[in-house]
């Protein structure tokens, strides 16, 4: 098991949760940023765990252009099954940020003005 998916998956539920807006606002302020915050962090789980994934299965690509049928493999479809059933990345980033293991830092508000 990859080290990302050993940090992802580890006491992190597979379904949504509620959550209380007043916590998620307390980290930052505002609820917008927070949200934000989540939905970036979210983005980069997903692009990772995506890499992670086809990195797996290019292993059991076929590089040759014929018409022979293609046979399953049955490690392909663990593979895959075990990428399913981890909790979906916005669920990761939201644990994340509540636990606040997400580093974030704000833009200088006078550099626009």
């Amino acid at each position: 098991m990859s080290k990302l998916r050993r940090q992802l998956s580890s006491n992190t539920p597979n379904v949504v949760e509620t959550k209380s807006l007043i916590d998620i606002k307390e980290a930052t302020g505002n609820l917008y940023e927070s949200i934000t915050i989540i939905a970036k962090r979210a983005n980069q789980i997903n692009i990772a765990l995506k890499e992670e994934l086809h990195n797996k299965l290019e292993e059991f690509a076929s590089h040759t252009d014929s018409l022979e049928e293609i046979h399953e493999n049955k490690e392909q479809i663990e593979i895959s099954r075990a990428y399913e059933k981890m909790p979906n990345p916005a669920i990761l980033a939201t644990h994340e940020f509540a636990e606040n293991k997400i580093y974030y830092r704000k833009n200088d508000e006078d550099l626009f003005r």
